[in-house]
C-alpha cells in the first residue's frame, strides 16, 4: 500500500518534476541513479529551507548590529544630556546662590534704614510732645500775660497822672512784646510738630513697602527652592535605583568616596556675622544645604559610575551567545560577546591590570582589579595590549577579542567579580541601560 501510494504521487509530480537520471561510467559498467519527482521535490524542499534559513540568520545579524550601534548612541547621547543637566543645575544653582546673597545684602541694608527711620520717628514723637508741653505753659505764661495786661489797661484808664500812665503804658508795650515772641517761638513748634509727622509718616509707608518686598523676595525664593529640590531628586533616585539593581550598597560606596575626596585646605580668615534676623534665613539656608549636599552626592555618583564597570566591554557588532550559568555540569562564570576576531575590548571602569598572559581554559586573559572589591576578566583574547601593575581608565583598549584557548569560534568570555566571587555581569549591564 505505502509502495502504491508513493508511485502514484511521483505520477502526479511527474508534468513539473519528470524523472532524472545520473550516470556513472566506469571502465566495466555503466550504472545510473534515478531521481524521482519525489526526490527532486525532497531536495527542493531542503534547498529553499536551507536557504530561508541563511536569509533569516543573517537579517537577524543585521539587525542586531543594527541595535546594538543605535543602542550605544542612545546611551552615549543620554549621558551627555544627563550631564549638561547637571552642568546646567550647578549653574542655576550658582545664580539663585548669588540672587540670595544679594537679597539678603539689600535686605540687611533695608532693616537698617528701617531700623534708622525708627530711631528718627521715636525722636520725632519725643519732640512732639516736647513741643505740647512746651505749647501748654506758653499758652499759660500768654493767659497770665494778657489778664495782667487788661488789668494795666484799667489802672492806666482810672490814673490821671501823666507819670503812671507812661509808666503803664512803658509796661503793657512791654508784655506786648513778650506776646509777639511767644507767638512766634508757638508757630516754629507747631511747625516742627507738623514735619515730624509728616517724617513719621512717610517711615511708615517706606517700612511697609520694604515689608512687602521681603515678602515678596521669600516666595520667589521658596519657588526656586522648590523646582531645584524637584530636579536634583529626579535626577538622584535612577542612580541610587542602579547601584541596588546592582547588587551594590549605595551608602558603602559614597562612604568610600567621601573618604578618597575630601581634601580641604587654604588660610582662612576670621569672619564677623551678624544674628540679627538669621532666623529668617534659617529654613532658606537649610534648603539651600539640602540641595548643594544631594548635588554632592550626585557628583559623587558620577566619580562611582567611572570606577565600577556598568559598560558593555565590546566596541562594534557583536552578538550575545551564552549567558552566565551551569553548561554540562559545570559553571560558566560569565557571558559570551560573539563576533570576529579584532574586535576592540575597551575596559567599562577605571583600575589597575593584576593578570594579562595565558591561562588554561580562557586562552589569553585579562584580568583587571577595580575599586570596591570588583574585578573583571576577559578570555579568548586574539591580542593583549596592557601589562601587568598597569593603570586604566574607563573606555581605555585593553586588548583584542580572538578565538584562544577553549572556544568553538571568536568572541568575548567576559566575567565580573565582587570579593572574588562571580557575578552576572548582566546585572551591572542592565542596570546602567535603566539609566543612561
Amino acid at each position: 500500500m505505502p509502495r502504491r501510494f508513493l508511485d502514484r504521487i511521483n505520477t502526479s509530480l511527474e508534468r513539473w518534476l519528470p524523472e532524472q537520471r545520473l550516470f556513472i561510467k566506469s571502465e566495466t559498467a555503466t550504472r545510473f541513479v534515478r531521481l524521482r519527482p519525489l526526490t527532486q521535490l525532497g531536495a527542493l524542499a531542503m534547498g529553499g529551507a536551507l536557504f530561508a534559513w541563511a536569509v533569516g540568520a543573517s537579517s537577524i545579524l543585521f539587525i542586531n548590529h543594527i541595535s546594538s550601534g543605535s543602542a550605544r548612541d542612545q546611551a552615549a547621547l543620554a549621558q551627555a544630556a544627563f550631564e549638561q543637566r547637571l552642568v546646567a543645575l550647578a549653574q542655576e544653582r550658582d545664580a539663585r546662590a548669588s540672587d540670595a546673597a544679594a537679597a539678603q545684602k539689600r535686605f540687611q541694608v533695608a532693616l537698617g534704614q528701617v531700623s534708622q527711620m525708627q530711631s528718627q520717628l521715636l525722636a520725632s514723637e519725643e519732640r512732639r510732645r516736647e513741643v505740647e508741653t512746651g505749647l501748654d505753659v506758653v499758652q499759660a505764661t500768654l493767659k497770665r500775660t494778657m489778664g495782667e495786661r487788661d488789668t494795666a489797661r484799667k489802672a492806666l484808664a482810672e490814673t490821671t497822672g501823666e507819670d503812671r500812665a507812661g509808666s503803664l503804658a512803658a509796661r503793657a508795650d512791654d508784655m506786648s512784646s513778650t506776646v509777639d515772641m511767644l507767638t512766634a517761638a508757638l508757630g516754629a513748634t507747631a511747625a516742627e510738630r507738623d514735619t515730624a509727622v509728616r517724617d513719621a509718616q512717610d517711615a511708615r509707608v517706606e517700612a511697609d513697602r520694604i515689608a512687602q518686598d521681603k515678602r515678596l523676595m521669600e516666595e520667589r525664593n521658596a519657588r526656586i527652592f522648590t523646582t531645584l529640590e524637584g530636579a536634583v531628586n529626579i535626577s538622584l533616585k535612577p542612580l541610587d535605583r542602579m547601584f541596588r539593581n546592582a547588587g551594590m550598597n549605595p551608602e558603602s560606596i559614597l562612604s568610600q568616596i567621601r573618604k578618597g575626596y575630601s581634601g580641604t585646605g587654604g588660610p582662612l580668615m576670621p569672619i564677623s556675622m551678624s544674628s540679627k534676623n538669621m532666623d529668617e534665613f534659617a529654613g532658606d539656608t537649610a534648603r539651600a544645604q539640602g540641595i548643594l549636599n544631594t548635588l554632592d552626592e550626585m557628583n559623587m555618583y558620577r566619580i562611582a559610575v567611572d570606577r565600577l564597570p556598568f559598560a558593555v566591554p565590546l566596541e562594534g557588532g557583536y552578538r550575545f551567545t551564552s549567558p552566565m550559568g551551569y553548561r554540562w555540569g559545570r559553571l560558566h562564570a560569565g557571558i559570551d560577546l560573539a563576533g570576529p576576531v579584532g574586535m576592540k575590548v575597551k575596559v567599562p571602569a577605571d583600575g589597575t591590570v593584576v593578570e594579562a598572559g595565558w591561562e588554561n581554559g580562557y586562552g589569553l586573559m585579562v584580568k583587571v582589579q577595580h575599586e570596591f572589591g570588583v574585578s573583571t576578566v576577559y578570555g579568548h583574547l586574539s591580542k593583549i595590549r596592557v601589562k601587568v601593575g598597569q593603570k586604566v581608565s574607563r573606555g581605555e583598549l585593553i586588548a583584542d577579542s580572538g578565538n584562544t584557548g577553549r572556544s568553538t569560534g571568536p568572541h568575548l568570555h567576559y566575567e565580573i567579580r565582587v570579593g572574588g566571587a562571580p557575578i552576572n555581569p548582566m546585572t551591572f549591564i542592565k542596570a546602567a541601560q535603566n539609566v543612561f
